[in-house]
């Protein structure tokens, strides 16, 4: 069956870099983004040139680094903000400009003192300064998510006609819910002149929680990129995570959409990201998360035991995980212990099990988790209480 492909734009080093604690030096985002491009994302956005001398400094080394990505640079609706991402871009094979305006009543008021005619009109010519340089010109409507669909399509219209080969739809503040955001891009489908000549990317936040669910609605809908970060981190609650979108088209193949990304260096990318911003990954996080493929519920690890696809949808070594993990606490029940015993070398028989079993709950209601050690101090006290018996 022909599937479609998901361009993946990965913006861990601009907009993830955002986040308060997380800077990153010229090397840092060098490192990230070597792995970046050997985990196949097409996109990376490497920095905002214009924001300091360090930013435009790590697009340049960024630009000479990556053999296969596309290097972006994100910019303002600025003639020198175009012009100083042009000049970090250069040696880059396949470089981008990104660029783009602020599109909400809110920000068209409060933000630019301006009005839509206005806004416009410095649309068109952004992008066209912007194709200028560079032939791969990506236009933003900033917090399109809480603009009018009708003025946005006007907008977007007039950065196609000047030459943008991506349309960025970014719900910036996270409000919209999934059904509404795929909505709008079926909107832009059908109302966009040339839309049809160029992508439609997906950037969406996670203030309500809904960032992913978002990107999902928005491809099912028409577009073909979405802008992610790693672990999920940005601004304020963070961004679509990357992980999180890979796996799901993964896992649901009748969408027919794939992408070019290595699922087996997910985990491994995680961890990388997360030691070098100093960005703790909640245990909870899917896909990556401590916990993604921990059990320690008593019924759940039964399953496990028995087979795995009980309770788990994605083998844990696809994505770079050795196996899952079976925790024992005072939840788990005997198929549980007698499992981790047996790996760690105690084959029981069911009446020792069941002996060893109220051994380990004592522990277990003391800890809030039974270490392998501790089973190894559960089995000398059970062999001794034996020997005492005989």
């Amino acid at each position: 069956m022909r599937t479609e492909k998901v361009e993946i734009f990965d913006t861990t080093l601009r907009d993830g870099e955002q986040v308060p604690g997380c800077k990153l030096n010229t090397e840092q985002k060098k490192k990230i983004a070597a792995r970046l491009d050997e985990l196949g994302v097409d996109v990376i956005e490497a920095g905002f040139p214009v924001s300091s001398p360090g930013d435009f400094q790590s697009v340049t080394e960024i630009s000479k680094l990556v053999k296969n990505a596309t290097v972006c640079g994100l910019t303002r609706a600025v003639k020198n903000d175009i012009k100083v991402a042009a000049d970090a871009l250069k040696y880059a094979r396949k470089p981008r400009i990104h660029t783009g305006i602020g599109t909400s009543d809110s920000h068209i008021k409060y933000k630019f003192n301006s009005s839509r005619p206005e806004i416009i009109e410095r649309a068109g010519e952004a992008v066209a300064y912007a194709k200028s340089f560079v032939d791969d010109v990506e236009f933003y409507a900033e917090d399109a998510g809480r603009t009018e669909n009708e003025f946005l399509a006007k907008v977007c219209t007039e950065a196609v006609k000047s030459g943008a080969t991506v349309i960025n739809i970014p719900d910036t503040t996270g409000y919209c819910l999934p059904e509404e955001y795929g909505r709008k891009i079926k909107y832009l489908k059908e109302n966009v002149v040339g839309i049809e000549n160029v992508i439609i990317s997906c950037h969406c936040h996670n203030d309500l929680g809904l960032a992913t669910a978002n990107a999902i609605a928005g491809i099912t809908n028409g577009a073909r990129q979405i802008e992610c970060t790693i672990n999920g981190i940005g601004e304020r609650a963070g961004n679509t995570a990357l992980e999180e979108v890979v796996m799901i088209l993964r896992q649901h193949p009748y969408l027919d959409l794939n992408t070019d990304i290595n699922p087996q260096l997910l985990y491994d990318t995680s961890t990388m990201v997360s030691r070098e911003m100093g960005m703790f990954v909640q245990p909870n996080k899917a896909i990556v998360g401590a916990n993604a493929f921990a059990h320690s519920s008593g019924i759940h690890q039964d399953g496990v035991i028995k087979n795995r696809e009980t309770y788990e949808i994605i083998n844990p070594a696809d994505v770079g995980v050795t196996e899952s993990a079976i925790v024992l606490t005072a939840r788990s029940g005997r198929a549980a212990l007698a499992y981790k015993a047996k790996k760690m070398g105690y084959d029981l028989t069911k009446i020792e099990l069941d002996h060893v079993y109220l051994e380990f709950l004592s522990f277990a209601d003391a800890k809030k988790q039974v270490a392998d050690t501790d089973i190894h101090t559960i089995m000398d006290i059970f062999k001794k209480s034996s020997r005492a018996i005989a």
